[in-house]
Parts: C-alpha cells; structure tokens; sequence
C-alpha cells in the first residue's frame, strides 16, 4: 500500500504519529473489506478554502465540508474493476475543520483526522451513505476500523 500525503495546510503539524495512523487505517479498511493491499491512496490536507473551492467545483456546492472523496475505482455490479496502476483514489481532509469536529465531538484531533480518513476510504470502495442501512452500514465500518487502531469514541 503507498499513501501519498500532500501537506497544503498550516493549521496542524504533520507529524510522523498521524502519518502512521493514516498509513495504519489505510491497511485496516483494505484487510476489512478483504482487499490486497498493493493499492495507491492519495491524501491531500488542505484549508477549509481549498476544500470549499473543490467542493463547489466537483459537487456544485459552494461550502467547505469536511473530507472529500474521489473513487478512481470502477464497479461491475458489486465487483471492483482495477486499472493496472491500482490507484484506489484520492482523499482531501480540511484540517480546519477536523479541529473544529475534534472540539465539538469531544475527542482527540488525531481520532477525527483518522475518522474522516477510514470514512473516505470506504467511499473509496464502493460505499456510501444513500439512505439509513447503507449509512449504519459504512457506519459500523469505521467504528470496527477505529476501535482496531484503538481509536474509541471517548
């Protein structure tokens, strides 16, 4: 597994403990889902303007939000079709945003960063929250990710 980081943000240090966790989280959704691991990921950490401007750009919606998530995987049915470069997508975090959340939520900004990372990567493949069961579905997704790197809801 290969994690590209981009760092375009000065709201939080990068530092080799969340680096770690993302690469960690990365391996777990991919073992949890059965998937081999020899997949790219992209991550970009960005500003709350920076995910506004892609937000309005790629989803017509002219808001910062929280993680973005763009599949470069095709399904056939339920079946996931791989190009030979594997690249599973590309992930954009506003680390503004993961501060604010980490406050609101109550809990550690290394557990929203991660969260907001292992929610993108399982929209990464194939899900996604259209309605109540497919929502509490990737929902215990994450949690049993989360709870394996040790990242409870405290």
């Amino acid at each position: 597994m290969k994690l590209v980081i981009r760092n375009k943000q000065k709201f939080i240090e990068l530092n080799n403990e969340i680096i770690d966790m993302f690469k960690k989280a990365a391996v777990k959704c991919l073992k949890h889902e059965k998937w081999d691991r020899d997949f790219e990921i992209s991550l970009s950490l960005v500003s709350n303007k920076e995910i506004q401007r892609l937000n309005k750009m790629y989803r017509g919606k002219d808001y910062a939000t929280d993680v973005l998530s763009f599949p470069l995987v095709e399904f056939n049915g339920e079946t996931p079709v791989f190009d030979e470069e594997k690249a599973l997508g590309d992930i954009v975090i506003s680390t503004e945003k993961a501060i604010e959340q980490a406050k609101e939520y109550n809990h550690s900004l290394i557990r929203e960063l991660v969260f907001l990372f292992v929610h993108s990567m399982f929209h990464l493949m194939g899900y996604d929250h259209f309605d109540e069961e497919s929502t509490n579905e990737m929902r215990e997704k994450e949690e049993a990710v989360l709870t394996e790197l040790g990242l409870i809801r405290e």
